[in-house]
C-alpha cells in the first residue's frame, strides 16, 4: 500500500513525474558509468511501489542522440522489469489516438495492444538530447515506441504552424487533457509564439471540466534575447506546466500570477554538469489529480551520487594570502585541501544515513584567483583524491572575474569566453561564437554570400550531430540560390554589379528569418541524405572487395567462380536519390477493444535533389555554357534556490468564469490562439488539514 493509499479512489489520477534522466551519460566512466541506469531503476521502482496510473517523462530520457547498445539494452531491461505485468489500467483515452500518436507505426496507446501486457504506461516527449534526426527523422524514443514500451507524443515537424492536440484521459469523474511539445530550437519556437503560429486545441464539450496538463522541454531561464520561452507565452487555461530541460530541481508547483497556472520543474535525476543548480537535492514528483484539484508529493531520489560545491575568492582573505609572499601558492593549496576535506566529511555523513548512495561523491571547489595570484598544479592536487572522489580530474576550477573591455576593442578572446564559469549565468553555444566572430571580424573576412545565422546552424549540426557534410551542403545550396537570383535579375557579368546584388540578396535573406530557417533545414536534409548514400556505397564497396577476394581464391576468370560468388558481384552499385515514404498504419476500433475510430493518414514523402559534383562560382553563372536547372526550395535568471520543507502541497484550481462555446462530441477540439487574454481565476492553496480527497471509493475498475 502506498504512503497516500488512503486518498486513492476511482476518481483520482496518480502520476509519477520525472524529467532529464539522461540514460548513458558517462557510461564509459569506470566510477560513474552506471549512475543513470541505477537511478532510472529507482524511478520505475517508485512508480511500481506507489501503484501510479502512468509515468510522465519530460524529455531527455537518453543523453545521446544515438545511444549505445548498452544504453538501449539497459533501458529495455528496466522497462520490461517494472512496466509489464497483470495489474489493470483504470483510466481510458477519449481522444483520437491516430492523431495523438500519428508519427508511430502503431498509433494507439501500448496498454490497449492485445499483444502486450502493460501494467504501468509511460508517456514521454523527446528532449533536445534525443530529438529526431536523420533522413527518416527518427529518435531513440521511436524505438521504444515501436517495441510497445513507451508512448511517444508531442512531436511536431512543421516550421510554419504547430497545433498541439491533447491526449484526453478519464478516470471516474476526473478528466485530464495532456498536452506535450517536444524540444524545438528556442529561437524558432520563440518566433512562432510571437507570430501566433502555436495553437493549443481544446475539447469543445465542457472546456472548464478538464484538468489541463502541459509538458514542455525548452529553456526556462533567459540565455539570450530569444533563446528561451517566457512563461507568458503559454495559454492561461493551463492548470499545471511540467517544465523539462532545466536541471535545477524546483519540483514544488510555483504559481504564475499573470497567467494563473502553476509551474513544476522536476530537474534532472543525474548530475551532468558541476554547477550550482545541480547541487540541489534531486526529487521526482507524485502528482494526485482529482477533478480540478491537485497535490504534489516530493519523493527524494536516494541513489543519486552526492555533489558538494563551494566557491573561494582569494582576494577576500587578505590576512591569509598576500600575492607578494613567495610561498603564497603553497598556502592557497593547503587552504583548498582543507575545504575539500570538509566537503568529503559532509558527504560521508550523508552517505552513512543512506547505504543506497554511491560511495565516492562529486566535489567541486571553484577558486577565484583575481588579484595577482597564481594557480597551482591541478594534476598534482587531484592525485591525492583519486580513491576518494568520483571526479578527481576536475575537483579544482580556477577562474578570474571578467574585466570590462573598451567598446572600441573589437577583438574577441575565445579562451576567456570558454573559461568563464557557469555561475555567471551565461551558456555559450557554437552559433553564438560564430555570430560574434563574424560581427567583430575585419571587413576582408566578413561573410559576403552566407549569413551568420545559417553558418552557425551548420557548424552546430557539424559539432553536435556529426553531420560532416552540413557546411559543404549549406554553401552549395546558398550558391545555387544566389546564381538563380542573379539570372532572374539579368545582371550583366560585371563584378561590381554582381557584388552589389549579392549584398542586397544577402540582406534580404537575413531579414526573413523563416526563409533562412527553411534553407538551413533543406541543406541539413541534403547532408543527411548524402551521408546515408555514402554509407550504402561504403557497404557496397566492401561487399565488392569481398567478392573480388573470393574470385582471386578460385582463379582470375569468372568461370572459375562458384555460383554464389558470381551472384554477389556488383551488388549495391546503383546510386540514386528518390522519395522516401512512410505509411502510417492505423489500427481499427473493432479489434481488441481499442475504442478509437480509425483514420487514414496521408503518406508523407521527402524528395532530395541531387547535388552536382563540382561547385560553380558566381561568375560561372554568366558564361554561355549550359547549366543544370535549379530546384526551388520549398517555403514551407538567474533564480534563487528555494528550499521547500513541506512535502505535501494542496492546490485548488477553480473553473474559469468566462463563457465558452460548447459542442456535442468529446473528442473534437476548438482552436485557441497562444496569445489569449488573461482572465481572473480563483487560485488558492489549501491547508494540510483540508483533504481534497475525502470521498474515497475503494472499488477499482478492470480494464
Amino acid at each position: 500500500m502506498s504512503a497516500l493509499g488512503s486518498q486513492d479512489d476511482e476518481d483520482t489520477f496518480k502520476i509519477l513525474i520525472a524529467t532529464d534522466i539522461h540514460l548513458g551519460y558517462l557510461e564509459k566512466d569506470p566510477v560513474r558509468g552506471n549512475d543513470t541506469f541505477v537511478t532510472f531503476n529507482e524511478i520505475l521502482e517508485q512508480a511500481q511501489k506507489n501503484e501510479v496510473d502512468f509515468v510522465l517523462l519530460g524529455g531527455d530520457l537518453f543523453h545521446d542522440n544515438k545511444p549505445s547498445r548498452k544504453t538501449i539494452h539497459s533501458c529495455l531491461e528496466s522497462l520490461r522489469k517494472y512496466c509489464m505485468g497483470d495489474r489493470p489500467i483504470h483510466f481510458e483515452i477519449l481522444s483520437d489516438q491516430a492523431v495523438n500518436f500519428q508519427y508511430s507505426k502503431f498509433p494507439w496507446v501500448n496498454y490497449q495492444d492485445g499483444n502486450l501486457n502493460i501494467s504501468i504506461p509511460i508517456f514521454s516527449i523527446h528532449g533536445n538530447h534525443d530529438d529526431p534526426t536523420g533522413a527518416d527523422a527518427l529518435c531513440a524514443l521511436d524505438i521504444l515506441s515501436c517495441a510497445g514500451l513507451v508512448n511517444h507524443f508531442g512531436r511536431s515537424t512543421s516550421v510554419e504552424k504547430i497545433d498541439i492536440s491533447p491526449i484526453l484521459l478519464r478516470k471516474g469523474r476526473t478528466k485530464i487533457a495532456l498536452y506535450g511539445l517536444g524540444a524545438i530550437p528556442d529561437e524558432r519556437l520563440y518566433r512562432m509564439f510571437v507570430n501566433k503560429q502555436v495553437t493549443m486545441l481544446r475539447p469543445k464539450e465542457d472546456e472548464d471540466s478538464w484538468f489541463n496538463l502541459f509538458v514542455i522541454h525548452q529553456n526556462r531561464s533567459k540565455h539570450g534575447a530569444t533563446n528561451y520561452i517566457p512563461e507568458q507565452f503559454l495559454d492561461d487555461f493551463i492548470n499545471l506546466v511540467v517544465w523539462g530541460h532545466e536541471h535545477e530541481c524546483k519540483i514544488a508547483p510555483v504559481p504564475n500570477e499573470q497567467q494563473n497556472f502553476y509551474v513544476s520543474q522536476p530537474g534532472s535525476s543525474v548530475v551532468t554538469s558541476l554547477s550550482p543548480g545541480e547541487a540541489v537535492k534531486k526529487h521526482i514528483g507524485l502528482l494526485h489529480v482529482k477533478g480540478k484539484k491537485m497535490k504534489m508529493h516530493k519523493i527524494p531520489l536516494e541513489t543519486v551520487r552526492t555533489f558538494y560545491m563551494e566557491d573561494v575568492v582569494l582576494s577576500d582573505h587578505p590576512d591569509l594570502f598576500n600575492p607578494d609572499n613567495p610561498k603564497v601558492t603553497q598556502a592557497i593549496q593547503a587552504f583548498c585541501m582543507e575545504k575539500v576535506e570538509m566537503m568529503l566529511d559532509n558527504a560521508e555523513r550523508e552517505r552513512l544515513g543512506n547505504p543506497r548512495q554511491p560511495e565516492k561523491p562529486l566535489i567541486r571547489l571553484r577558486v577565484d584567483y583575481t588579484g595577482g595570484f597564481e594557480p597551482f598544479s591541478i594534476f598534482r592536487f587531484s592525485q591525492k583524491y583519486v580513491d576518494k572522489v568520483a571526479n578527481p580530474k576536475d575537483i579544482i576550477h580556477f577562474f578570474r572575474r571578467r574585466e570590462q573591455k573598451a567598446k572600441n576593442d573589437s577583438n574577441i578572446n575565445f579562451g576567456d569566453l570558454v573559461s568563464r564559469p557557469v555561475s555567471e549565468g551565461m551558456t555559450l553555444r557554437v552559433e553564438d561564437l560564430v555570430k560574434q566572430y563574424f560581427q567583430t571580424a575585419e571587413k576582408k573576412v566578413q561573410l559576403s554570400l552566407l549569413t551568420e545565422r545559417g553558418m552557425g546552424e551548420a557548424v552546430q549540426e557539424f559539432v553536435d550531430k556529426e553531420e560532416k557534410d552540413a557546411i559543404e551542403e549549406l554553401v552549395k545550396f546558398q550558391l545555387e540560390k544566389t546564381q538563380r537570383y542573379l539570372k532572374e535579375r539579368h545582371i550583366d557579368a560585371v563584378e561590381e554589379k554582381i557584388d552589389e546584388e549579392v549584398r542586397k540578396f544577402r540582406e534580404c535573406r537575413r531579414k526573413n528569418a523563416e526563409e533562412e530557417d527553411e534553407e538551413v533545414r533543406e541543406a541539413m536534409t541534403r547532408a543527411r541524405a548524402h551521408r546515408s548514400e555514402d554509407a550504402v556505397l561504403v557497404s557496397a564497396s566492401s561487399d565488392e572487395e569481398l567478392m573480388d577476394t573470393g574470385a582471386k581464391a578460385y582463379g582470375d576468370s569468372d568461370d572459375d567462380l562458384p555460383a554464389t560468388a558470381t551472384r554477389g558481384r556488383g551488388r549495391g552499385r546503383g546510386r540514386a536519390r528518390g522519395a522516401r515514404g512512410q505509411n502510417s498504419t492505423v489500427r481499427g476500433s473493432s479489434r481488441r477493444g481499442r475504442g478509437n475510430t480509425s483514420q487514414e493518414s496521408a503518406t508523407s514523402s521527402r524528395t532530395y535533389k541531387s547535388v552536382p559534383a563540382k561547385n560553380k562560382s558566381i561568375l560561372d553563372a554568366f558564361k554561355p555554357l549550359k547549366t543544370e536547372p535549379f530546384q526551388n526550395s520549398s517555403k514551407s535568471f538567474s533564480e534563487d534556490i528555494i528550499d521547500d520543507d513541506s512535502d505535501l502541497e494542496d492546490i485548488c484550481i477553480t473553473p474559469s468564469s468566462k463563457v465558452n462555446q460548447r459542442f456535442s462530441t468529446t473528442s473534437s477540439f476548438s482552436k485557441r490562439g497562444s496569445q489569449s487574454q488573461t482572465t481572473s481565476r480563483g487560485v488558492d492553496f489549501e491547508s494540510d488539514e483540508d483533504d481534497p480527497f475525502q470521498s474515497a471509493v475503494t472499488s477499482r475498475r478492470n480494464r
